[in-house]
């Protein structure tokens, strides 16, 4: 497993991070195709054997049970000074409480304290705002960032998706104050969709902020779970945001050219379009979130798989613009 650096910064994270938005309570209230803790272990033994250790959880998934299944496995399974945990913040915690979302001081300060009982650890390495927050000032929310900092609670502060001009402005205002910046972005990137390649990936390169893709195999549809013939896994047939992004004409002939390559080169649909993000210079590092041991070793596996200039103009022929998706 190669480890590199997360943009700028000092630290050092593999190029695989597992995502733990897989594990919960099935049925629950965020994501109600999750894995139980007893059938999320051995993803994080194989990860950790295999030489991960960037970790992707939030809040949000399944209001708490991810973050605890993560938190409860990292400490058997890893030491706590070896791995990069991250969580995130804004998206609503309950069903009704108006104080239970945001980026407000108090969400904040309350959920940073929440989220590390949950993990059972004393600090988390990066904390990403998960979307912004339309009801609170972003002086307020930078405030409240470094302010959890300065506590010891967070090591690095990182964003998720929004506009590249909003991400710049954000950048901006915490320089001008002598905060620490936003060291990485997760954003929505694979060859399904690819807008953010317009303007926030060029910034990102150009500021040396760390990118960590979030859905780089489309949910799954890059790896055959939505078939045309109306087959499905049953994340593909429960995700609502997989039904909702993919299945267009224009995402159908992405696969055909992910299928052709992968049939060429003797590995998985998964693995190229795992390969295709690899191969671009200003990503740090996908998310692989899988809900199945064989995801996570085709993920693996698509660490040795290269692709040539001709495979990748291949791949990318098929692509048109599309609406911006993913800020929300």
């Amino acid at each position: 497993m190669e480890h590199v650096r997360l943009g700028k910064t000092g630290l050092k994270v593999s190029k695989l991070c597992l995502g733990c938005m897989s594990f919960g309570t099935p049925g629950g209230p965020t994501h109600p195709w999750v894995l139980p803790e007893d059938e999320a272990q051995p993803f994080f033994i194989k990860a950790i054997e295999s030489g991960i250790n960037f970790f992707d959880t939030a809040n949000h998934y399944n209001f708490g049970d991810s973050e605890r299944i993560t938190g409860k496995a990292l400490k058997a399974y890893a030491r706590r000074d070896e791995i990069v945990v991250a969580t995130k913040v804004g998206l609503r915690m309950s069903e009704g409480r108006p104080n239970d979302r945001g980026l407000s001081r108090k969400h904040v300060f309350d959920q940073i304290d929440q989220s590390l009982a949950r993990l059972d650890m004393d600090y988390v390495d990066l904390l990403y705002i998960h979307r912004l927050d339309p009801d609170t000032e972003h002086e307020e929310m930078l405030d409240a960032l470094e302010a959890v900092i300065q506590a010891g609670k967070v090591r690095y502060v990182a964003a998720s998706s929004m506009w590249a001009w909003q991400f710049a402005k954000l950048r901006e205002m915490q320089k001008a104050r002598g905060y620490q910046q936003f060291v990485a972005m997760q954003n929505f990137y694979n060859l399904a969709y690819r807008e953010e390649e317009r303007e926030m990936m060029p910034y990102c390169a150009s500021e040396g902020v760390g990118v960590v893709p979030w859905s780089p195999i489309a949910r799954g549809f890059l790896a055959g779970n939505r078939p045309k013939d109306g087959q499905s896994t049953k994340r593909a047939a429960t995700d609502k945001m997989a039904q909702g992004y993919f299945g267009s004409t224009q995402d159908y002939a992405i696969l055909s050219r992910v299928e052709k390559v992968a049939a060429k080169l003797g590995v998985k649909p998964a693995q190229v379009a795992y390969a295709w993000v690899l191969s671009k210079s200003f990503v740090t590092a996908p998310i692989v979130g899988v809900t199945r041991i064989a995801q996570l070793d085709e993920a693996l596996g698509a660490l040795d798989v290269k692709l040539d200039a001709a495979s990748v103009r291949s791949l990318e022929a098929a692509y048109k613009t599309r609406d911006v998706a993913g800020h929300s």
